[in-house]
């Protein structure tokens, strides 16, 4: 069992991000250390086709929910894709390959080399990403977007309320999350279990997995809280990313402070395999509308 690997749950749409990721490992992995990606079934043939077979270990999708407690029925009954690649990628340790997991998503590019030491402290046990996220909540409220910072808050509230904590509220909004199978099986053992439900029950799309990862670690202490900030950057809307570009932003200079790069697939769409399904008055629509963010971000 290794002490730390890298894991990506992809699907066909973005496999051509997934491309970009798997370049930038083989550019930057210096401790060469094992990347597992897991796709559908069905996608298996054209993750060949579009990514290669080399650079990573493949694993289906189902092998992970089958690994699941009670998972089953629930991927049968519900088809959610945002809903079952959380689940999917939660469920990763179960599988028993790894002690701990840097788990990304198919946009992430790495931009520097990178080492174990980037994930793991001395005593082996991994760091864990937690903050506050005030820079980016006074940013959109500044820019006019307060919604988003509302929307997170309650987000945040509820997950800490399943586990009856007070104090204030932690986030890890976007990959690279580094988890542990430990703080996983805490939850399992001590939570999920007692309550004769599944991970499936408590991770719907207004408490995400990441939050709950947290909150369970904070609750549990299944490991040491090593806190970190984010390692990437992240550019969360388009709004964001132009407003960063516009005062001198750049992935040369990002690189001080940051291991790699995020660019939404929300919002950034130019990797989208196999184009847009959108009719053509919708794209056009789009377009205008990321216009006119644009130009605001010169106000």
């Amino acid at each position: 069992m290794e002490n730390i690997v890298l894991y990506c749950k992809s699907y066909r749409k973005d496999f051509l991000r997934l491309k970009r990721l798997l370049k930038s490992i083989s550019k930057f992995n210096v401790d060469q250390i094992q990347f597992y990606i897991s796709t559908p079934m069905v996608d298996r043939d054209l993750l060949v086709e579009v990514v290669g077979d080399r650079g990573y270990q493949w694993i289906s999708d189902e092998s992970i929910i089958h690994s699941g407690t009670g998972l089953q029925r629930h991927f049968i009954e519900d088809k959610s894709g945002n809903l079952t690649q959380q689940i999917i990628k939660s469920e990763f340790w179960r599988l028993e390959l790894c002690k701990n997991y840097v788990c990304l998503d198919s946009d992430c590019i790495f931009l520097k080399d990178f080492y174990k030491s980037d994930f793991l402290a001395v005593d082996g046990n991994p760091y864990t990403v937690i903050y506050q996220n005030k820079e980016y909540f006074q940013l959109a409220i500044d820019r006019g977007f307060t919604k988003i910072p509302l929307q997170l808050t309650a987000e945040a509230s509820r997950v800490k309320d399943l586990f009856r904590r007070q104090g204030p509220n932690y986030y890890c909004p976007c990959p690279p999350f580094i988890w542990s199978a430990k703080v996983w099986k805490s939850l399992d053992e001590f939570y999920l279990k007692p309550k004769n439900i599944s991970f499936w029950d408590i991770c719907t799309p207004t408490q995400p997995e990441s939050l709950i990862y947290l909150e369970a670690l904070l609750n549990f202490k299944a490991i040491p809280l090593y806190p970190i900030e984010q390692l990437f950057r992240i550019y969360y809307y388009d709004w964001h990313y132009y407003l960063l570009r516009r005062i001198g932003e750049s992935p040369t200079k990002i690189r001080t402070h940051y291991l790699g790069v995020i660019y939404q697939s929300s919002w950034d769409f130019a990797l989208d395999y196999g184009g847009s399904q959108k009719s053509i008055p919708s794209r056009i629509l789009k377009k205008l509308k990321r216009l006119g963010r644009l130009l605001q971000s010169f106000f």
